[in-house]
């Protein structure tokens, strides 16, 4: 099986994330699945991190484009799904309605998991602007009423970077933060940006006392594994019933992103992700 990964980082400059992704995916992916990381074209961002480049809903509209671009190509280059790894779910819905894998989202998959594990699920995290519309997509994926406090850490991107070879100061903000999220009702935690998830994993940090913490990357690859199976083994997969869901005429979409100038039809040879498979392969290699 093999899984497209798609982050909102420009991942290649960021390489301590990166490499923390291989680390974590090599660990959590079944044996048989390669994840494929990917990231935004270098010249998205003006530095290393999105930062405020994602936390406003018109830029953010203008990133979606890569993602969809990203599931058109997956398929046509025979993944068998693809990992949105943003809790954001960037592009979430509308490339579930124009490719039949499973396209899986990193906030989708962690709150149904989290709703699974406890009754108030708490996010934290450190990017505030994300509140609204995390709240927004907790509501579409009928989980309105389970979602409780959302805090912020006192930590951003770089600090959470620098926690990879320091790690205390980066764990103290996150429990502050999340001692605060569960004196407010929660009973599950869910790290709100993909480089905390990674972090906390790395160093073993899943529960607070009887509180858990959810690998949101752990959750949306097991959900790819498991919907990839079962599209395999009994052909199920995404609804085709109505505005959200439909999959339009193909022909109308290659028109149509031409005409928006557009790439009509992705072309598979343009995949250019790091396989976690191969740089495992490099490091025994060594």
């Amino acid at each position: 099986m093999k899984i497209w990964h798609q982050s909102l980082t420009t991942i290649d400059l960021v390489p301590q994330y990166r490499d923390a992704i291989i680390n974590h995916v090599n660990r959590i992916a079944r044996p048989d699945v390669e994840v494929v990381l990917h990231g935004m074209t270098e010249e998205t961002y003006p530095t290393h991190y999105p930062g405020i480049f994602i936390t406003h809903a018109y830029l953010q509209n203008l990133h979606r484009e890569q993602f969809i671009r990203a599931a058109l190509t997956a398929e046509a280059a025979g993944y068998d799904a693809m990992f949105i790894a943003t809790i954001p779910d960037v592009g979430l819905l509308e490339a579930r309605t124009l490719v039949d894998i499973p396209v899986v989202g990193y906030g989708q998959a962690s709150f149904h998991i989290a709703s699974m594990l406890g009754d108030c699920i708490g996010v934290v995290n450190f990017l505030a602007p994300l509140a609204d519309e995390l709240r927004q997509n907790a509501a579409r994926y009928g989980l309105g009423g389970k979602l409780g406090p959302i805090v912020q850490t006192e930590v951003g991107f770089d600090a959470v970077l620098a926690g990879f070879n320091d790690p205390e100061p980066v764990i103290a903000s996150f429990m502050k933060a999340a001692e605060k999220a569960i004196s407010e009702g929660a009973d599950v935690i869910v790290p709100g940006e993909g480089p905390m998830n990674v972090f906390l994993a790395t160093h073993g940090i899943s529960r607070i006392g009887d509180v858990p913490i959810v690998d949101s990357f752990g959750a949306g690859i097991k959900v790819c594994e498991s919907l990839a199976d079962l599209r395999r083994v009994s052909g199920v997969y995404m609804t085709r019933r109505g505005y959200f869901n439909a999959k339009p005429p193909a022909d109308a979409v290659a028109r149509l992103r031409e005409m928006y100038g557009l790439e009509p039809t992705p072309n598979p040879k343009n995949d250019r992700g790091l396989s976690s498979k191969a740089v495992e392969k490099s490091f025994s290699d060594s």
